[in-house]
């Protein structure tokens, strides 16, 4: 078997380890917490990261009329059949196909990734966003205009007294480095067939 083959195939299995661990988490910290509140996503579930985050995270968040974080979402079904298609697809390419293939992957899985980012962005905003008029407590910005509570998509941001961290976990860098491997089995094999 090629290496450019062996490439393809290493990198689309890599994308399994997002049935085990978690693509990205979102930290709160502020002084009232010594222990910052967490909140694992994976392809299928929301997990606490400390036992109780995520119930803590949505007694706080009632407070200024935030919706609580739900149990599940229509993603949670979508996400874990694409990338089983997504790995199937990649292993089968791996071994029948050639390396104009693999690069037709690599497309797709960026594309999908792209759209799963946006799409989660999108649930951030609703979150941060689609708040309770009737909430306890209202707090508007500078302008006069309701404030959001939108954590960032990637990075830190100071929301009132909190700081929210938005950052990838090991099966979002296990999917990274598995794109790349397919990535560049397209030019190993492109050599492979000069």
């Amino acid at each position: 078997m090629k290496k450019s083959n062996i490439l393809m195939i290493v990198g689309s299995l890599l994308l399994l380890g997002l049935f085990i661990f978690p693509l990205w988490n979102i930290t709160l910290e502020a002084p009232q917490y010594p222990i910052p509140l967490g909140m694992d996503i994976y392809i299928n579930k929301f997990a606490d990261t400390h036992e109780f985050d995520i119930k803590n995270i949505n007694l706080m968040n009632h407070y200024v009329g935030m919706q609580f974080i739900p149990k599940t979402i229509p993603e949670f079904k979508i996400f874990p059949i694409t990338i089983g298609i997504m790995v199937a697809f990649g292993v089968l390419i791996g071994f029948k196909m050639n390396y104009k293939w693999f690069l037709g992957w690599f497309i797709l899985m960026s594309v999908l990734g792209i759209v799963g980012m946006y799409d989660f962005y999108l649930w951030e905003y609703d979150y941060g966003h689609t708040l309770d008029p009737n909430a306890i407590m209202k707090f508007t910005n500078p302008d006069g205009s309701i404030m959001g509570f939108q954590p960032p998509l990637f990075g830190s941001k100071d929301i009132l007294n909190f700081t929210a961290h938005s950052y990838p976990m090991m099966g979002a860098w296990l999917m990274f480095i598995g794109m790349m491997l397919t990535f560049l089995s397209f030019f190993v094999g492109k050599k492979e067939a000069k």
